[in-house]
């Protein structure tokens, strides 16, 4: 499909709609069915996220979640560079992706925090921006165990390091977006750091709680 002889704006929902069915793809759950686990959404935290299938034990299933997750917003964007989108359009499609991951069409609309998601399309935005980004959440992890309050520090970092790079544009304000739903969508994490009953990084699995990590 040519996309020059498409409006900039029909373009850009076009991008954001292809970005959001890819999101939709679980793969805590579809790589977990594979190796024959469990369903990640019975155990744990229930949240269908690497670090949750982290506590089936399984390893190789956690770090192709990890990657996968990533990848489902990396691999939209870049195309949509190579595509020669602009700007507006390009961040849209990693919206999209990451959309897709918190409300996935597929399941019921029962997705992830997006952390995985989030951090593929900040490094396929700016791969500058989104290693310092990756290093705040790295930092923290390994300071507390805690991979909720890394996630946390690093979506309050995002947005600074790309207005402090890159100035205010549409990917500054897209990053904002993505900051603000990742940091909702761990309002119980929050509540349980503050009240000491957080699971940390690598704890075994449990049925799960009245929040998702």
């Amino acid at each position: 499909m040519d996309t020059h002889t498409l409006s900039p704006t029909l373009t850009a929902a076009l991008g954001a709609l292809v970005g959001y069915l890819i999101g939709s793809l679980s793969f805590a759950v579809i790589i977990s069915r594979l190796f024959g686990l469990d369903d990640p959404r019975n155990y744990g935290s229930g949240n269908p996220g690497a670090t949750n299938v982290l506590r089936s034990g399984n390893k190789a299933a956690a770090i192709l979640t990890l990657v996968f997750d990533a990848l489902k917003a990396t691999i939209p964007i870049i195309v949509a560079r190579q595509l020669g989108l602009d700007d507006t359009a390009v961040t849209l499609v990693g919206l999209g992706a990451f959309l897709g991951h918190l409300w996935p069409v597929f399941f019921k609309f029962e997705g992830g925090k997006g952390v995985a998601t989030a951090a593929g399309a900040l490094l396929a935005y700016d791969p500058a921006m989104g290693g310092l980004a990756l290093l705040v959440w790295l930092a923290v992890a390994i300071v507390t165990r805690y991979s909720s309050l890394a996630s946390l520090c690093a979506a309050v970092a995002a947005p600074i390091i790309q207005v402090v790079l890159g100035g205010w544009g549409p990917m500054a304000m897209g990053i904002i977006v993505m900051s603000i739903l990742l940091i909702w969508r761990h309002e119980a994490n929050i509540r349980k750091l503050l009240a000491g009953q957080e699971s940390k990084i690598g704890q075994k699995a449990s049925a799960p709680g009245p929040g998702r990590n």
